[in-house]
């Protein structure tokens, strides 16, 4: 004879699931009818009337059905927010860890305080850009350092250590992320993944079709396309989407928050006015790079300028990675 399970001791009963034990009496007790309803189909009448019939409680049917699937798909959402909150909570309040920022806490005093920089507003989203453009670069190079045994630039830009494909990434795993922050981990991993691909995708062809160079190919990875993208490296951005979201952004906001209103928002523009110029100029010496090493000489002065000021020592230094079509 076989052992019933045990049931688990109900310590919570909300009134979503009163509710939801009400329509499981329901479903069956419309099963029940429907058995009863399926003989009278026979009954001797015409098809137009029994067909206005049978329409009508199918399309009833339908309706219910579509609420129902609404219904789930909102309590699947629930109860992953719940979990993935309450996953925060116990991870950030594990002993012998430092108790460490969560979203829940950002948000808040978001909403206690209403600072400049609130929520995914486009301040929060330019300060991610300059923050991820500089953190970027410092941990390639310490990566660099660490697995080489020297340094190297892993600068994308000409003045600065910073790199916009970091702040880029870090926006966009902020922004389509972000809806899901309270959430479990899974949903930001495959978001992740799918943001980082993309993006990378995207700047290597436009890389490539602008200024006719490429800074990485995955050609020989397995598993890649068109040494653009490869799956190892889809597999990191969906690590990085987790690690972004659930650890260093709430780290991220709270520290923007601390910069005040009046300061942060008219640095926000002077920030995004050197950030402008800097890739202007980057891109203009970069393609003028390219020139050079095609044996083309400068056409005017702005372009001689540009070739005294970035000569092919100082780009190689600054882009010592980066590979023309014509090398």
């Amino acid at each position: 004879m076989s052992k019933r399970k045990k049931e688990e001791p109900i310590y919570y009963m909300g009134e979503m699931e009163k509710q939801s034990r009400l329509l499981l009496d329901q479903t069956k007790k419309t099963m029940e009818d429907m058995e009863s309803y399926y003989p009278t189909l026979l009954k001797d009448r015409s098809i137009e009337e029994v067909e206005k019939e049978v329409e009508g409680r199918k399309a009833s049917l339908k309706r219910a059905k579509k609420n129902v699937l609404k219904a789930y798909e909102l309590l699947f959402d629930i109860s992953d927010e719940l979990s993935g909150r309450w996953a925060d909570i116990v991870s950030a309040s594990k002993k012998g860890f430092r108790k460490r920022k969560i979203n829940a806490e950002v948000d808040l005093f978001e909403s206690r305080t209403n600072p400049f920089a609130k929520g995914i507003n486009i301040y929060k989203i330019l300060w991610i850009i300059f923050i991820g453009s500089f953190a970027g670069v410092i941990i390639e190079m310490a990566w660099c350092l660490l697995k080489n045994g020297y340094l190297e630039s892993r600068r994308g830009m000409v003045w600065g250590p910073f790199n916009f494909l970091y702040g880029a990434g870090a926006a966009l795993l902020s922004i389509f992320l972000y809806r899901f922050r309270n959430h479990g981990q899974w949903v930001s991993f495959l978001g992740g993944m799918v943001v980082g691909s993309v993006l990378e995708y995207v700047c290597s062809w436009g890389q490539e079709m602008i200024l006719g160079s490429r800074s990485w190919d995955y050609s020989n990875v397995p598993f890649n396309i068109n040494g653009r993208i490869c799956l190892l490296y889809s597999v990191f951005w969906g690590i990085l989407g987790v690690v972004w979201i659930k650890r260093i952004f709430p780290m991220v906001s709270s520290l923007i928050q601390r910069i005040p209103g009046k300061i942060g928002k008219p640095l926000t523009w002077i920030l995004v006015a050197f950030f402008s110029i800097d890739l202007a100029v980057s891109g203009v010496a970069v393609w003028r790079w390219s020139k050079r090493l095609e044996g083309k000489p400068p056409v005017n002065a702005v372009t001689a300028f540009v070739d005294k000021r970035f000569d092919d020592e100082r780009m190689e230094r600054i882009f010592p990675n980066m590979v023309f079509g014509n090398e």
